[in-house]
């Protein structure tokens, strides 16, 4: 009997069927590879610090800021957060140190951190706030020192009077790291919205003003007064002779005596020396720096503090500021807060203080300089 014969069709279907099969096992096979290695690269074991800053922007932005941070990740991490979700931003609480690269990965888009505020009161000084800092957070007030002094760029003004959000569990030398790269972000935007550019050197010369407008001036219309008076005995060589400068550090809070005037040696004590401290006094506002850099054009060379207002009374004359003071003895103080008569130079501080630098165009900005020495 004649053999079975494959027709050339059948042969043609038949090896089509195995090239297909074939084409599914390689498929199969690189699929389970590719597992595999994903598995593989997830289980990487990967270090963080328990809690950590994501700031806001696309998953690239993120994935680049951490990689400057640090950590290492790339193309792949950011195919596989997208699989996750989306990246939370802000302070994140990773819950330990140690994980593989799939939990940091996961915990990127999930995880939160429970955050406490802690406000930093204009002309508070750093030593004050940090012991708050360690009270409220549970942190070493030793270290935070420690880390702090290693760090600052000055003695103080370092960090900007504003309310924080902090997380729990944060180390001691990551959160002072947090305030400096904060405090000096917001220095150089308000910098380059009023010069065009930001010169820490020359910046800091306008945050030590600053510090002694924030001790001194009793209402933030008063800033830029204070700022005058400050100037106007700089040029005439005249020492400042202000108490506040004297409640610098852990003298925050201390009465300022005789005694404490001609025991301190430092250069804050601005009864013995002419000038300005070599460092600011303390922390200080947005307002306090608008007010340094734009002083009233007055002529005011003294002040001193209302009874009857909790103002102050500002004079070019000696014999006035003397007449001024005598005019307290027997005053009960009430401190109102309320001017009777507003002069032209209360006037203009009124509006350099009004005016939101933040929000001023160049030219805007300009014209306020019309009133600065």
């Amino acid at each position: 009997m004649p053999k079975n014969k494959k027709t050339p069709k059948t042969e043609n279907k038949t090896k089509i069927k195995t090239l297909k099969y074939l084409i599914l096992f390689n498929t199969i096979e690189l699929f389970l590879i590719a597992t595999i290695c994903v598995l593989f690269y997830l289980n990487i074991p990967l270090s963080s610090t328990k809690v950590l800053f994501i700031p806001k922007g696309s998953t690239s932005y993120i994935i680049t800021y951490l990689n400057k941070t640090g950590y290492e990740v790339n193309s792949l991490d950011k195919f596989i957060v997208h699989r996750f979700g989306y990246p939370q931003s802000g302070w994140i609480d990773l819950k330990t140190q140690y994980m593989t690269k799939g939990d940091f990965l996961y915990k990127l888009t999930k995880s939160k951190a429970a955050l406490k505020e802690v406000t930093l009161i204009p002309g508070e000084t750093y030593y004050i706030f940090l012991e708050e800092i360690a009270k409220r957070f549970n942190l070493s007030f030793e270290k935070l020192l420690k880390v702090y002094k290693e760090h600052a760029y000055k003695n103080d003004g370092n960090i900007l009077a504003e309310t924080y959000s902090l997380p729990y569990g944060m180390k001691e030398d990551h959160l002072i790291y947090y305030l400096f790269s904060y405090t000096n972000s917001r220095y150089e935007e308000f910098s380059k919205k009023i010069f065009g550019y930001y010169d820490k050197k020359n910046w800091y010369y306008y945050i030590v003003i600053a510090s002694i407008i924030q001790k001194e001036a009793a209402t933030i219309d008063e800033m830029p007064l204070v700022s005058s008076v400050i100037y106007n005995r700089l040029k005439k060589g005249m020492a400042l002779q202000m108490d506040g400068t004297l409640n610098y550090g852990k003298y925050s809070h201390v009465k300022i005596t005789s005694s404490r005037i001609k025991e301190d040696t430092s250069s804050y004590n601005t009864y013995k020396n002419k000038g300005l401290p070599k460092h600011p006094i303390c922390a200080v506002s947005l307002n306090a720096i608008k007010a340094a850099i734009f002083p009233v054009k007055s002529d005011y060379l003294y002040f001193v503090k209302d009874n009857k207002t909790g103002l102050h009374k500002f004079t070019s004359s000696y014999k006035t500021h003397v007449n001024n003071i005598k005019a307290n003895r027997g005053v009960k103080k009430s401190y109102t807060k309320v001017k009777e008569e507003q002069s032209v130079f209360d006037k203009q501080a009124k509006k350099i203080m009004d005016t939101d630098v933040s929000k001023q165009k160049p030219t805007s900005i300009k014209d306020l300089w019309k009133g600065v020495n």
